[in-house]
């Protein structure tokens, strides 16, 4: 079975604060032009998206120099929707993260810099988040300059929890990216 992970892009798609809104604008018709296309506008780091290390870290690598294997792995959901405030160390397992991608299912919630910390100590290979932050400029900067792709605005991580799966989300091969959109799935074994 293969779970969607991802939000659709739409004119009505939420963005960061002060990040550009998405523009879908319909470019071309069958009936006029003999084909169909639309003309997109949007931010790197638009709906459901991956950060490269270059979003925080001055001289970080950029999207398009990012080894594919970082974009692809064996999934892990944590369920923190019950805490208040910053997911902190006590709410989640204190083993099992090497080599995984470590999804949060938070309600909105966003990462404590003390769980960042523990997630590239632990060797994760990648971090991601239902919400549209993973969490403050530490938490980035933390994930980031380990090289730690970070995934935001995933979409139905419940159907994962307590699930085995392998994630995939391959960003566009944007040149000099600091991220990219991207269409993130699981595979539940």
């Amino acid at each position: 079975m293969i779970v969607d992970l991802s939000v659709p892009l739409s004119d009505e798609t939420p963005v960061y604060p002060d990040d550009p809104p998405v523009s879908v604008r319909l470019w071309a018709v069958i009936d006029r032009d003999g084909y169909y296309m639309n003309a997109l506008k949007l931010g790197e780091h638009t709906g459901t998206h991956v950060d490269a290390p270059a979003h925080f870290i001055p001289g970080g690598k950029t999207v398009d120099e990012m080894p594919l294997e970082k974009f692809i792995g064996r999934g892990l959901v944590l369920d923190v929707r019950a805490g208040d405030g910053p997911v902190k160390l006590d709410e989640i397992p204190d083993e099992g993260y090497f080599d995984r991608v470590v999804l949060f299912l938070t309600g909105g919630r966003e990462l404590s810099p003390e769980v960042a910390l523990f997630l590239v100590a632990e060797g994760a290979k990648a971090v991601g988040t239902d919400a549209m932050s993973i969490g403050d400029d530490a938490v980035h900067r933390i994930l980031l300059s380990a090289e730690v792709p970070v995934f935001e605005n995933l979409a139905n991580l419940e159907l994962l929890v307590g699930r085995e799966f392998t994630f995939m989300a391959f960003p566009l091969k944007i040149e000099g990216g600091s991220g990219s959109p991207v269409r993130a799935v699981a595979f539940v074994e």
